[in-house]
């Protein structure tokens, strides 16, 4: 009796030390549980599908570059001749009519994906890259214009094998729904058709003759600029595209071009007249009031 009266307190604090540690581990496993979940419920609530990963690498400036010796200043030239500037200056009459008048021409511009193979002259293309080339003093772009009929073919292999995958897996079933309505799907019979395809890449930073990078800013900006511009210019010469972006496509299109890593493909533009038998959705632009606000 006296021994077991003396190990009484003893197994008092060996168990209170058991229940302790089974308590801190419980404590423990609830945690990482619930951090696991609050992780997997971010991911999900972070997913975008639309997004192609392929851009988003390289797009902001790093601290790194200011490490890297093998960088240049954007413009090297401090003394850069500045020149004087002017534009016509129209009556407000003349002023109203060509506003008018560009409205009426770039409001008929729609997105067409059934395209004749009908040519037309090559300086036609010239002229209209000229127009987009005007959109930025960095000009972080490269137009790639291909009529040659096997790398069209090509291309038009790479995107529709992604572009299943897209739409049957990476996409999900809403987007798929909302696509419905306008007759798309993963078959791009227009890559081969299109006389010419203007693929722009936007290029991360620049590659000087001496093998040194020039940082380009706003990259994405620039580019964006840029086919707005180009966009336009097919419209004035009287030829269609639709706009694709074709969706982890680009490193895969990037080495069938056979261009530099810096490279990004931005968007992938068939152009050509329209089809005979042409048709598009009869879809209604917003009027003025609801995507204009006065100040």
């Amino acid at each position: 009796m006296a021994l077991l009266s003396v190990l009484t307190p003893v197994l008092a604090v060996v168990l209170c030390l058991v229940v302790g540690f089974m308590l801190l581990g419980s404590r423990k496993t609830k945690t990482a549980s619930t951090s696991s979940g609050k992780t997997e419920g971010a991911s999900k609530a972070d997913f975008r599908p639309w997004v192609d990963q392929d851009l988003q690498d390289d797009t902001e400036i790093t601290a790194k570059e200011d490490e890297d010796g093998d960088w240049v200043d954007t413009i090297e030239d401090e003394d850069l001749l500045h020149v004087p500037h002017s534009t016509p200056r129209y009556p407000e009459e003349t002023m109203l009519r060509r506003s008018r008048d560009m409205y009426t021409l770039m409001n008929q511009r729609r997105s067409v994906r059934f395209i004749s193979p009908e040519p037309f002259p090559q300086e036609v293309i010239d002229n209209v890259i000229r127009t987009a080339g005007i959109g930025a003093h960095t000009e972080p772009w490269t137009f790639v214009v291909v009529s040659d009929p096997e790398t069209k073919h090509q291309i038009r292999r790479i995107v529709e094998e992604e572009e299943e995958v897209n739409y049957r897996q990476r996409m999900g079933d809403k987007w798929v729904h909302d696509l419905a309505k306008l007759k798309t799907n993963w078959i791009k019979e227009y890559l081969d058709v299109a006389p010419y395809l203007i693929l722009v890449f936007k290029q991360t930073y620049g590659i000087l003759p001496n093998g040194k990078k020039k940082t380009h800013y706003y990259n994405e900006i620039s580019v964006s600029i840029s086919c707005g511009l180009l966009l336009a210019a097919l419209q004035n010469v009287g030829l269609v595209t639709v706009t694709t972006t074709p969706l982890n496509c680009g490193p895969q299109l990037r080495l069938l071009l056979k261009r530099p890593a810096n490279e990004k493909l931005l968007i992938l533009l068939p152009v050509g007249y329209p089809a005979s038998d042409a048709t598009v959705p009869d879809l209604k632009r917003k009027p003025l009031d609801d995507i204009m606000v006065r100040i």
